[in-house]
């Protein structure tokens, strides 16, 4: 029988698309890598959660840009 495990996410159900990185605010995803991350193996999911640490880490340091800044 076939054993059904849940694909692991990062998401956080913060959805917003940062303009200026291209990763979402939440999961520090890029849209692709989001609308593929069903078809992903495993490896190319772990490959991706790899990522994310470092995205963050790099969104956070980088100062806010505001409307008004534009």
């Amino acid at each position: 029988m076939l054993e059904h495990r849940p694909i692991k996410s990062p998401c956080i159900s913060v959805c917003v698309m940062d303009p200026a990185t291209g990763w979402c605010e939440g999961c520090f995803r890029t849209l692709a890598e989001i609308g593929a991350w069903a078809r992903f193996s495993p490896e190319e999911r772990d490959r991706v959660m790899r990522l994310l640490p470092a995205r963050r880490k790099t969104a956070r340091a980088a100062p806010a840009v505001v409307e008004s800044d534009k």
